[in-house]
């Protein structure tokens, strides 16, 4: 419902199946409400509230996850940055085009499914089964890989024709072709980030968090390592669709599918750490497979309408692809960063505020409900808006210093940071409407969900096709930011009417007002920071690292403080607040 288009592995920045992002909120109280035929794909990766089970207490666990996810992060940056100077814009365009191939597949065939009726199914017979759900477990698994198996298999095989309805008619032969070269490479990885997310949700369900939140970091550290390699070995050139070698195209491809196996191998030790043994037991009857078609159908009515939405984008962008314009790659280092702000404020705050709100919605207690929601609200404005300031003053001085080197040239990481200013307005409205979606979980209203997505995505491929028909080609990517940022407003709006009419009041009054205060200190400090910037060398537009770094530091400093202050004055009590939790977070 949120946009979060890209769930698989390799969209994510830390190679975590995240924004879009493979582990979902589970109840262990046998409880669950995706257990229940009104259940459509949560957004966002948490452990279950309450007791961890065997892998210990849910504050062990969360940090240990806080810190993996961070950790993560920071080297999936280094992975996208290379992966971009290795390749540069053209071909890496061809590149990332491949990589939306397994996410999407991967996606209808299991992600969602996996998210909203499996694992609740096992947390079921965990619970009442005599062994564990030992042997059930076995069977489900024995189940999806080789269905997985198959269906990879026939996928790889169609490679071309995949790749080929993709395409844009604009794209040259030599384009359409390098994406089908990595395609054959890199569409295996369905098979092992299925076994990957399976495996993960095997562990989730006894209670242990720490491996699947830091084995993607195995994934990253083999993709850096092929980057690296390419660089050493090719170094900067001129490398284009035409130019590339077949080895350089194997190393990058088959470096991408090791990094996936290497992290699904990782997770078997700990598999063995929590008492589970993976024996194939082939007995699908057994399954209920009537079943789980019935409980997925929501499930599939969400992921389907997204990853049409997705299939659009990409074929809008890969008109520009090659072409000296802001294209797919560009895009999608753009969405990592603002998945990154919503990761680090966004989900914080929902992790926080979902057990309360699911216990009081449990409990009839609708008004705690809504205050719960109406503060989450609050409290993520404020804590988003100087990133998104920023992302829109500093944008180009970010793209530059993270993205700019080897065959990704100047130009591009230009191109790039102004994909990165339009994507600021996208960051507070994708994690509001984020929120919203907690609060449905939380009243078990995913049927809810799912519906509200439909119209959202209507929106949201209809804003595609505008921009596209009314921008000119370098500004495609800003406008498909643009497009996303639209629906996720959307999305937003018609969550809080609808859960005004199944709670009550929302309080939006108090909302509105914190929400102007905020506005305000955010165009003060974007204010300043824009004058400061423009004062320093490069007017805004760096030369290279060396003098991207003065803006960075001092417009990023004038910025925060400008923001602090002027929301002090402005009494945006919720900036206190996000301020005491960043100190005792650092306190522990």
């Amino acid at each position: 419902m949120n946009g979060g288009l890209y769930r698989s592995t390799h969209a994510a920045p830390d190679g975590n199946p995240h924004p879009q992002v493979g582990v979902t909120v589970v109840s262990v109280d046998g409880q669950s409400p995706t257990a229940s035929a009104d259940q459509a794909l949560p957004p966002e990766e948490l452990p279950p509230a309450g007791d961890a089970g065997e892998g210990g207490s849910t504050t062990g666990q969360s940090a240990i996850m806080a810190i993996g996810s961070l950790v993560s992060r920071m080297i999936g940056f280094v992975r996208n940055a290379l992966i971009g100077m290795a390749l540069g814009a053209g071909v890496g365009d061809a590149y990332t085009s491949a990589q939306f191939l397994p996410n999407q597949i991967y996606e209808l065939l299991l992600g969602g499914i996996l998210s909203s009726v499996l694992i609740p199914l096992l947390v079921r017979r965990r619970k009442a089964d005599a062994d564990g759900g030992q042997a059930f477990t076995q069977k489900l698994l024995s189940f999806a890989v080789v269905s997985l198996g198959v269906a990879t298999a026939l996928v790889v095989v169609a490679a071309p024709v995949i790749t080929a309805i993709q395409a844009s008619s604009d794209n040259s032969d030599a384009y359409r072709h390098l994406v089908t070269h990595f395609a054959y490479l890199i569409l295996p990885i369905i098979f092992f980030t299925g076994l990957s997310a399976l495996i993960g949700a095997v562990l989730n369900v006894r209670g242990h968090f720490a491996a699947p939140m830091w084995a993607p970091i195995l994934n990253n550290l083999v993709v850096i390592a092929a980057a690296g390699f390419f660089l050493l070995v090719w170094g900067h050139g001129d490398l284009t669709e035409e130019s590339i070698t077949t080895g350089q195209i194997a190393l990058i491809g088959i470096g991408t599918l090791a990094g996936m196996v290497v992290q699904a191998l990782g997770l078997l030790p700990a598999l063995r750490k929590v008492g589970f043994r993976w024996k194939f037991r082939w007995d699908p009857r057994s399954l209920g497979l009537g079943e789980i078609g019935r409980l997925a159908g929501w499930m599939l009515c969400y992921v389907a309408a997204n990853q049409v939405a997705v299939f659009v984008m990409v074929k809008i962008l890969n008109r520009v692809a090659g072409k000296g314009s802001a294209s797919v790659l560009a895009f999608n280092n753009v969405f990592l960063l603002t998945m990154m702000a919503h990761g680090i404020i966004g989900v914080s705050v929902m992790t926080a505020l979902l057990p309360k709100m699911s216990a009081a919605a449990a409990e009839g207690r609708y008004a705690d409900v809504s205050a719960d929601l109406t503060r989450g609200i609050k409290l993520t404005v404020a804590a988003l808006a100087p990133i998104s300031v920023l992302y829109a003053v500093l944008g180009k001085s970010i793209a530059v210093m993270l993205f700019e080197g080897g065959n990704y040239t100047h130009d591009q990481a230009l191109d790039t940071g102004t994909v990165l200013t339009v994507a600021a307005f996208a960051v507070i409205p994708l994690s509001v409407s984020y929120l919203c979606t907690y609060a449905f979980y939380s009243l078990q209203g995913n049927k809810t969900v799912a519906l509200i997505n439909v119209p959202v995505v209507v929106v949201r491929i209809a804003a595609y096709l505008l921009l596209a028909a009314a921008l000119s080609k370098a500004l495609l990517a800003a406008g498909m930011t643009a497009a996303n940022a639209v629906s996720y407003l959307v999305s937003a709006l018609i969550s809080l009417a609808v859960l005004r009419r199944r709670i009550g009041r929302l309080n939006l009054g108090s909302v509105a007002a914190a929400l102007i205060r905020v506005a305000l200190a955010a165009g003060v400090a974007a204010g300043l920071g824009y004058l400061v910037v423009h004062l320093l060398p490069g007017a805004g537009e760096p030369d290279g690292r060396i003098q991207a770094l003065l803006p960075l530091i001092v417009g990023g400093a004038v910025i925060m403080v400008g923001y602090l202050i002027a929301a002090t004055l402005l009494r945006v009590r919720e900036v206190s607040q996000v301020v005491g939790m960043v100190r005792r977070k650092i306190g522990r």
